[in-house]
Parts: structure tokens; sequence; C-alpha cells
């Protein structure tokens, strides 16, 4: 049976959450603040974490970056503050998902499932490389992503979202579909998540972020990878 830790200082929360998960067939152990859900984590070694931010001595940003530190165990964090921001932090920290208080039961054990289901997901089948232009080069089989030559280190998220733009350079990718194609179909709403992730490609590839070369915004329906100038050339900004 899966076992998720479920790390919250309020007994109330993880008495609902609890249950959802419970109910939904997961085997659940609970911490009350930071300190225990690192020890229970180091001595359970559970499936997944569902973290909250907001707790007393060492909240959950400090807990995630532990975590991190010792383990690659998914982790979902609950949000209750300015999400976006929240999710930027989190991600910086080794997030893997977000899910917003109060919660919705639905909602978490979906989201639980498709983190769970991206950890177990075979390697793309794409086996070329995708993109190539003067500067960037995306190489599906190798993983490997080279900016001016050099690598550039992406998270496995990071990875699979350029290559969903890539392998359809030229054309406008609607958020639900990237967001059903990266994430799954329980994300298909979750814009928030797909702009912040657009956000950090273009921090790591971008020679200017907020004047993007490759990964263009379509206002309104989502997003376009540039395609590649015939002859090997630059593509226009």
């Amino acid at each position: 049976m899966t076992l998720v830790l479920l790390i919250d200082d309020n007994a109330l929360d993880r008495k609902i959450a609890r249950d959802i998960l419970v109910h939904a067939g997961f085997e659940v152990e609970e911490a009350v603040d930071g300190a225990e859900g690192l020890r229970a984590l180091y001595a359970l070694k559970p499936d997944i974490v569902v973290l909250d931010v907001l707790m007393p001595s060492m909240d959950g940003w400090v807990v995630c970056q532990r975590i991190r530190e010792l383990s690659p165990t998914p982790i979902i964090m609950l949000t209750s503050l300015n999400r976006e921001a929240e999710m930027i932090r989190g991600l910086d920290m080794g997030a893997d998902d977000f899910v917003s208080k109060p919660v919705s039961p639905a909602h978490l054990v979906a989201r639980v499932r498709a983190v769970l289901r991206r950890m177990q997901e075979p390697a793309n089948t794409v086996t070329h490389c995708v993109y190539q232009d003067d500067l960037l080069s995306i190489n599906v089989a190798e993983h490997r992503v080279k900016l001016r030559d050099e690598p550039v280190d992406l998270t496995p998220t990071e990875f699979r979202l350029l290559v969903a733009l890539a392998e359809n350079a030229g054309q406008v990718q609607e958020y639900p579909r990237l967001l059903s194609a990266v994430w799954g179909p329980e994300y298909v709403d979750d814009v928030d998540f797909l702009r912040v992730y657009v956000w950090r490609l273009r921090k790591k590839l971008e020679p200017i972020p907020e004047r993007p070369r490759w990964i263009l915004t379509e206002r309104g329906f989502g997003y376009r990878f540039a395609a590649p100038p015939e002859g090997g050339g630059l593509p226009s900004a």
C-alpha cells in the first residue's frame, strides 16, 4: 500500500487530510511538526510527503529543503498565502506540487495520484533531437539541453515541458493541452502552475527572459515555441 507522510501542526487539518487519503486507499502516517516529520521520513521512507507551509519553529520551507537534502521523495505542499509566490519559492526548494487550503477531498487525492504517476512514468519515447538552432539544442534521447554549447540544468518537469513545447515548434499550444500533456488531466485548469514553470524555463534559457526568443506567449490561449529558422539561423524575437 502506498504510504503518505502528512506533516501539519493543525490537528483538524491533519484529520481532514488523513480521512480523505485513507478513504482513497492510502496508508497515512502523521507528524505534528517539522522535526517529527523529518524523523518519520528517515524511519518510514514514505512514498510521498504532504507538507503544510505554515508551521511554528520549523516551517514547511525549511522542512522541504531538509527533505531534499535527504531524499528524492515527492513533496506536495499545502499553501494558504500568495499561491504564485509560494509556488516559485517551493519549486526552488524542490517541491513537486501545491494544493491550496482549504483542501478539496477530490482535488487532494487526484494530485497525490498524479504526482505518484509522474514519478513512475517511463522516459519520453521520443529518441531524437527535437530542436536545434545556433544557440539552443534539445536532445531527448540523451536527456540533454545545451545553450551556447553549455549544459542547462533542468528538473524533470521543466524538461518535459520544454520538450512538449519544442516538439510542436511554431504551433500554439493551448493551456489545457500543455497542462494535461506534462502534468496530467488533473491540472487542466491550473494555469498559474504552467505560468510559473514557463517563467522558470525562461530564466534558465532566454537571454532576456522579459523578451523571450523561444518560449512565446499567445495571450489568452497558451504558448508557442519559436520555429527554428531555415538554414539554422536564429529565431526572430
